[in-house]
């Protein structure tokens, strides 16, 4: 059963994605301006990370398993929800890894210049690394397709056009504050190219799209992934969906295939490997995600991932690395 507790549930708006929306932010984001010369091709490894690129001005290529090829225009910025590995260059046929020759200088904070030598045209590329910073949008993540092209959802959105001309502008001119009125831009954009993604991606009647797309369910979900660490009950996410206590667990299971509670366990336990993996302690993972004791926080992380939080710490912590925009 879901623990009581006397606290309020937080305030949730009607509109489930834009709770989830509202918050969003890139963190631990680190960006790279790049002015690279003909011949080039720099490969990104797979990494659980968001990457974009934003081309400024061309000529640029870009390479996935699942996609092959694509050229991508001026003014043209692709998504990597899920940090797929991939392949930039200024043409298909061009090998190798031309990073290893480019020159690097870090511009203050997690902004750098990638400037590489060459005979040919130059690429001014924008390009971004970074962690979300919105539990509530891992779901969704997961979801999307590995690569998205800001030029391909521009027509669903009128704002996605202005903010890539925008974007252009502010690139092809640099100034003091450029990288940072970039990085505000790029939240923006990728959140509105989320939203146009799941605006478009059909009318499912089960699964997280479809529970999140749930005038009433959604409300209850947005509230789970925005404060999982709270004392929820089924009754208090009941209220928060505006639905009595039995129609909203019947409906909850019917859309998401598991109750209420196993879902916000769920939930609390992959955060909790998360926050594991960056060094947090056990206690101070149980403590953030409302666990009353440490002991009853390892019996419900090893009931559901078979594996003890020590063990998981001890394995993961450490490991996540996050470079620059390449």
């Amino acid at each position: 059963m879901l623990d009581r507790s006397s606290q309020s549930p937080p305030h949730i708006p009607t509109d489930a994605l834009s709770e989830v929306l509202q918050d969003f932010r890139l963190s631990g984001v680190n960006y790279g301006r790049c002015e690279l010369r003909h011949p080039w091709s720099i490969a990104f490894p797979q990494q659980q990370l968001l990457r974009f690129h934003f081309v400024s001005e061309g000529p640029c290529w870009v390479h996935t398993e699942a996609q092959g090829w694509q050229e991508l225009q001026d003014g043209d910025l692709v998504l990597l929800p899920q940090g797929a590995e991939h392949r930039l260059a200024s043409k298909p046929d061009v090998v190798g890894d031309s990073l290893k020759s480019c020159h690097v200088t870090k511009l203050g904070g997690n902004v750098c210049e990638v400037v590489h030598e060459g005979t040919g045209a130059t690429s001014t590329l924008f390009c971004g690394s970074m962690a979300l910073g919105a539990n509530a949008l891992n779901p969704l993540i997961a979801l999307m397709p590995p690569i998205i092209k800001g030029c391909d959802v521009a027509g669903n959105d009128p704002i996605v056009g202005p903010l890539l001309a925008a974007m252009t502008a502010e690139a092809s001119q640099p100034q003091i504050g450029s990288a940072t009125v970039l990085s505000r831009m790029a939240d923006v954009l990728v959140a509105r190219l989320i939203r146009c993604w799941v605006n478009c991606s059909g009318a499912s009647t089960s699964g997280w799209l479809a529970a999140i797309r749930d005038p009433h369910i959604g409300r209850a979900l947005a509230a789970m992934h925005r404060d999982p660490g709270h004392d929820w009950t089924l009754e208090t996410l009941a209220g928060v969906a505006g639905q009595s206590r039995s129609i909203f667990a019947e409906r909850f299971s019917a859309i998401l295939g598991e109750g209420a509670a196993r879902y916000l366990a769920r939930l609390r336990m992959q955060l909790a490997r998360e926050l594991l993996g960056q060094n947090m302690s056990v206690a101070e993972v149980a403590s953030q995600l409302g666990y009353e004791s440490e002991a009853s926080f390892a019996r419900a992380f090893k009931r559901i991932t078979s594996v003890s939080p020590g063990v998981v710490r001890r394995t993961i912590s450490g490991r996540t690395v996050i470079e620059f925009g390449l």
